[in-house]
């Protein structure tokens, strides 16, 4: 199937989705750490406003967190929102192969720049600043 701006997908809104064990610890990460708006939540999920994407922190019994990146946000300055973030009690993740600041952020050799974060549940969140903005 060829890109189409006409298909069903292609003109419908994605939703983004995460697993978390403890409804009430995950509520009060993505919403009070994170400052997403909650807007809704039964017994199988937790969901927030994400700058107007739905996200979904769907509630299982038992979860194995992947191995990477699975949440991300583009920010416009990178340092502002690591900062931001630390204050709020987010700790940076660090990587032996990855040259990072102080803050924990990396350079991309793009141009853009990458923190990464864990939730309580050890999903690997990221804040990133695209090479244009950049500069």
């Amino acid at each position: 199937m060829k890109a189409d701006s006409n298909s069903v997908l292609g003109r419908s809104r994605i939703v983004a989705f995460v697993a978390a064990r403890d409804a009430a610890r995950a509520k009060t990460f993505y919403r009070d750490t994170l400052g997403l708006r909650c807007v809704s939540e039964d017994q199988f999920a937790v969901c927030f406003d994400a700058h107007g994407t739905p996200l979904r922190v769907s509630i299982v019994r038992e979860m194995t967190p992947a191995a990477h990146t699975v949440l991300g946000w583009e920010v416009d300055d990178i340092v502002a929102a690591a900062g931001q973030l630390a204050k709020s009690g987010i700790r940076f993740e660090r990587y032996d192969m990855l040259p990072q600041d102080g803050l924990g952020i990396w350079a991309a050799p793009g141009g853009g720049r990458v923190a990464w974060f864990k939730d309580p549940d050890g999903n690997t969140l990221s804040i990133t600043q695209p090479a244009e903005a950049s500069r």
